[in-house]
């Protein structure tokens, strides 16, 4: 919100498309705010095969991006559509956007260069000159050196993001400097692990290592 806002993208009748959105509150939020937005996610097929209908992580329609507490339905159903799409092959007629997002999505594409290209393909093939990215990952705390780099989940470390943020800037775009919020926060000393709590967190164990949730903020240079 705090970057879209700032780049001056999210506004009565900017257009904006995310991509993986679950039952995110997003949509929601942004077509109060008058966006017009595609809504995005896997099949419906793809969402019973790896569990996240059953998790109700998968949304198949706009009925279930409803937040009456956040906007009136109708707002919501007259600012967003949905459809399926296979964000390793993003479809050709997603063009022409203001912004768009993902959150802690690309992580699941099959590899950390899977996940790469889909942040650069987000940037190059549905943003307008100007637009701005903004997608959010799960995060080795763990090691710069191994990690998960290939299956259902990966997990990106610091050298990986850099690596993006230099691919990307290379390509004419211009990128926000990636860093890591220092430990400042009572929650920092709290690692959730399995089963995971209710709990408020903001890392957790998974797989073997200590992991968090990091964001890369993109603008479209060309």
């Amino acid at each position: 919100m705090h970057h879209l806002k700032q780049a001056g993208v999210l506004r009565a009748g900017s257009r904006g498309v995310g991509f993986g959105v679950g039952r995110e509150r997003l949509p929601a939020l942004f077509a109060k705010y008058g966006a017009q937005i595609v809504a995005t996610d896997a099949s419906e097929e793809l969402g019973k095969s790896v569990g996240w209908v059953k998790t109700n992580e998968h949304s198949s329609g706009v009925s279930q991006l409803l937040y009456p507490n956040i906007v009136d339905d109708d707002i919501v159903r007259s600012h967003v559509m949905h459809r399926a799409c296979d964000m390793n092959q993003i479809n050709d007629d997603l063009t022409d956007f203001d912004f768009t997002w993902s959150c802690c999505c690309f992580e699941h594409l099959g590899s950390l260069e899977a996940g790469i290209e889909f942040v650069i393909n987000s940037v190059e093939k549905t943003l307008k000159i100007g637009g701005v990215a903004c997608h959010t990952t799960e995060f080795n705390l763990s090691s710069n050196d191994e990690t998960l780099r290939e299956g259902a989940t990966v997990l990106y470390r610091k050298r990986d993001m850099l690596e993006l943020v230099d691919r990307l800037r290379a390509r004419g775009h211009d990128v926000k400097t990636f860093s890591v919020a220092p430990d400042s926060h009572y929650l920092d000393g709290y690692v959730d692990v399995p089963p995971y709590t209710d709990n408020p967190h903001i890392k957790l164990a998974l797989m073997g290592y200590t992991t968090t949730s990091v964001g890369i903020v993109a603008m479209r240079g060309r």
